[in-house]
């Protein structure tokens, strides 16, 4: 029954994803967390969210601001290195703790920050891609704060699902790397990432005839909507 709730949630996460660029780990990391707990749930969820994000890639080939992409990686992938090795040493009560406060804070900070209507050049990516690299390495789900900076560098629908989806996956590749050299990531658990990934990709596909079109005042609800259900689901569970 677990395993149905799973797949079809994932099914779900990967259209809403694909439409707006992220979402797929916010809806799927508490359902994972509670079937599997918080040290397993990361590494599923960064196998999973790593197919999700070339398949995006994937769909919108054509559309990806390459440029962009390797100065996020640049810096994004050594942070996230830096990112995983501290999760695997963390607390899991603590981790399913940050979690939730990280998704509820991010709701007035994406708010703040488009708001201001930041414009930002390709060196400042590079910063970005430093920070978001280690925080996606222990929270596992950087989407909601990753949205602003590539909005603000003029990016948007298609270039933004594809250039953001990319610089995520190459991370998810490195945080791979390091959950299974620090045996965080054993077959079993590998193998959960690829079924849950699976529909992720699914979902990829099915999203793309949605994307142009949906509405900017519904994009801002729903990832708002996101972050507050998966953030009080983490502190509940890491209060019960």
């Amino acid at each position: 029954m677990a395993w149905l709730l799973i797949l079809a949630l994932g099914l779900a996460a990967g259209t809403i994803g694909g439409i707006v660029g992220f979402g797929s780990s916010i809806m799927l990391l508490p359902v994972l967390v509670w079937s599997f707990g918080p040290k397993e749930a990361v590494p599923i969820m960064a196998i999973a969210g790593m197919m999700a994000n070339f398949s995006r890639v994937a769909v919108w080939w054509r559309e990806v601001d390459w440029r962009v992409a390797a100065v996020f990686c640049a810096t994004g992938v050594p942070a996230a290195l830096l990112g995983a090795r501290t999760l695997v040493a963390l607390d899991p009560r603590a981790i399913e703790f940050c979690l939730g406060l990280f998704f509820l804070a991010m709701i007035p900070v994406r708010r703040r920050l488009l708001a201001a209507g930041w414009r930002i050049g390709l060196r400042h990516m590079a910063v970005v891609g430093a920070v978001i690299g280690f925080l996606s390495g222990v929270v596992a789900t950087v989407g909601p704060i990753n949205t602003p900076f590539f909005l603000a560098y003029g990016l948007v629908k298609g270039p933004f699902i594809s250039t953001e989806a990319l610089g995520s996956g190459v991370i998810g590749v490195a945080k791979a790397i390091v959950f299974n050299r620090f045996g965080a990531l054993p077959w079993d658990t590998a193998v959960r990432g690829l079924i849950v990934g699976s529909t992720l990709t699914a979902g990829s596909w099915i999203a793309k005839r949605f994307v142009q079109r949906l509405d900017a005042d519904r994009f801002r609800g729903l990832m708002d909507g996101l972050l507050a259900v998966a953030g009080v689901a983490m502190l509940a569970g890491a209060l019960r």
